[in-house]
């Protein structure tokens, strides 16, 4: 009797250290991540405006053996199904890239089937994932830009929606003021703006268009 004992208090021993032929390891059986959806942007603002927006992600793990939540936003494997509208890096951070409108499935996904770090899973596999949703901008004046002259240069505008180096166009909320800025490359030399309402700057580089309501084109030359 006695030595019976003392062999259930040997086993009792093993399983307090953790022995894995006393209990299962804790099992990974699923994420959530949150928050389950984010939108970026309105129909009344360009998509590019939105470049930057971001939101942090979480995941969070689901396990057995024995039941418990856990946080392991930095322990997944991230990723966007469509780069063009948004990205999410190791941590968690989900950034609109304001390239593109849309919808994205963002995952976050482990793969193991071993206990590390105080993570495991039996399966190969355990993914959750969430919808990130950039609004298409659908309405607004459209303001163009011709470029002139023999010479070359850019045109950026604020609030964003005009980034270009060739004639190019966008479309801006009704009633909003944009300025133009006109930048000369190499040797080239700014010339002039024909279109604006009124310009500013050492050498009028500036071009700002009050209360656009209709579409309207503006001119720039670089010589």
């Amino acid at each position: 009797m006695k030595r019976l004992r003392c062999f259930w208090l040997f086993v009792v021993v093993l399983c307090a250290v953790g022995m894995s032929s006393c209990a299962h390891d804790q099992e990974l059986v699923g994420i959530t991540v949150q928050p389950s959806s984010e939108t970026f942007g309105a129909s009344n603002i360009p998509v590019i405006a939105n470049a930057g927006s971001h939101v942090q992600l979480r995941a969070l793990g689901s396990y057995i053996h024995p039941p418990a939540t856990k946080d392991i936003t930095n322990q997944v494997t991230w990723a966007s199904n469509d780069t063009q509208t948004v990205t999410v890096d190791s941590s968690g951070l989900l950034t609109a890239t304001g390239l593109a409108c849309g919808s994205s499935l963002v995952s976050a996904t482990v793969t193991t089937n071993h206990s590390s770090g105080g993570r495991s899973s039996s399966g190969a596999i355990v993914t959750g994932t969430m919808t990130a949703n950039v609004i298409c901008f659908t309405s607004g004046p459209t303001l163009t830009i011709l470029f002139a002259g023999g010479g070359t240069g850019t045109v950026i505008s604020s609030p964003p929606g005009i980034s270009c180096a060739t004639s190019c166009s966008a479309s801006f909320q009704s009633g909003t003021s944009v300025t133009l800025t006109a930048t000369s490359a190499g040797v080239s030399t700014f010339g002039g703006w024909i279109g604006c309402d009124f310009t500013s700057g050492n050498v009028g580089q500036f071009c700002t268009v009050n209360n656009l309501t209709n579409d309207k084109t503006v001119t720039v030359t670089f010589n």
